[in-house]
């Protein structure tokens, strides 16, 4: 593999450019969505729930929001936008007449996934604390799950683009992958207190599973080695997602 941290560089410079242009149209849908989530849900049923997990309704939600922030931005950025670049504009095909290769091009679009990540992310966490709902300051440090969350969807969701053929699959992406996700990933409720046997293991396989548990576990304190898992899953599943991404973007860029 043939990387230049220089080349990865420019390449999330280009798109950090870009983004400087449009990044209120950008930011504002994939923001708010969580935001509005936590109101309508948190307040609305969280009037009509006493308590969850032994946590106010809306306080439960916190924290996998923030997640669900991280995975929307890595998300939009690595499909439709990563795609458009390759199938619609063959901004790669140019790009790669210059020094820059595929690995590096893989590399600082992953980059740039997890920066948006990072900021939609980061930028929830900062509403949850307006909202009261950070409890300690030892939550703090759940901001440091949210670039491995968008590693997590930048790398699957990368690894899923330069398979498409066409950019209407993107709607079972969203549809059939990112909205079960979303709703069965203890983001509503606790899994383990409705899934048991089978059900409550398979429910292990889901990717926003894993930074939804670590993040609400630094909010409760729970310190736990069950933490060791979740951050292993997030680190191999991403390792083995770029590593066949890698030789994937090699092959679509030669043809």
């Amino acid at each position: 593999m043939s990387v230049s941290v220089r080349h990865v560089l420019s390449v999330w410079h280009r798109n950090a450019s870009m983004y400087r242009r449009t990044w209120k149209l950008n930011l504002l849908p994939n923001f708010f969505e969580p935001v509005f989530y936590l109101t309508a849900i948190g307040i609305g049923v969280g009037a009509y729930i006493s308590e969850i997990g032994g946590l106010s309704y809306v306080a439960f939600l916190a924290p996998g929001l923030v997640c669900v922030a991280a995975m929307n931005g890595a998300s939009f950025e690595v499909t439709y936008n990563v795609y458009i670049r390759l199938a619609y504009e063959k901004t790669y095909s140019a790009v790669i007449t210059t020094p820059v290769t595929p690995e590096d091009i893989l590399f600082g679009e992953v980059l740039w996934a997890v920066t948006r990540a990072t900021i939609y992310g980061g930028g929830f966490f900062i509403v949850a604390s307006l909202f009261g709902l950070v409890p300690n300051m030892m939550a703090v440090l759940a901001i440091f799950v949210i670039p491995l969350t968008g590693l997590l969807f930048a790398s699957i969701g990368i690894t899923f683009s330069l398979h498409m053929p066409t950019i209407e699959f993107f709607s079972f992406y969203f549809t059939l992958f990112l909205t079960p996700l979303f709703l069965f990933s203890d983001v509503f409720f606790p899994i383990s207190e409705r899934l048991t046997g089978f059900w409550l293991n398979a429910a292990e396989v889901f990717p926003l599973l894993h930074p939804v548990r670590i993040v609400r576990s630094i909010f409760n304190g729970d310190w736990g080695l069950h933490l060791l898992w979740d951050l292993g899953y997030i680190v191999v599943v991403s390792a083995i997602l770029l590593f066949w991404a890698q030789r994937t973007i090699k092959k679509r860029l030669s043809n």
